[in-house]
């Protein structure tokens, strides 16, 4: 159907409406790139937050974590 049929079969306000429609539709999707790309950018810090916390997390302790108290055995402390 082209548009010159769709024009006098259906009316003004019906084409009107119809190419309302495809430029809303197109106007989101133009509005959606840069929220896509944010996002993107986003997962990829998160990614690099995440890897680099668990490395630090994964890490043996350098020095005693008690340091307020000196390291005794459990059996001296019992005895």
């Amino acid at each position: 159907m082209s548009t010159f049929e769709v024009l006098s079969r259906y009316g003004t306000l019906a084409l009107i409406r119809h190419a309302l429609t495809v430029v809303l539709f197109l106007v989101l999707h133009l509005v959606r790139i840069p929220l896509v790309l944010v996002a993107r950018v986003l997962e990829g810090v998160m990614g690099e937050l995440d890897r680099y916390a668990t490395a630090q997390a994964s890490r043996p302790p350098r020095g005693p974590i008690n340091q307020f108290f000196p390291r005794e055995s459990r059996e001296a402390r019992h005895a």
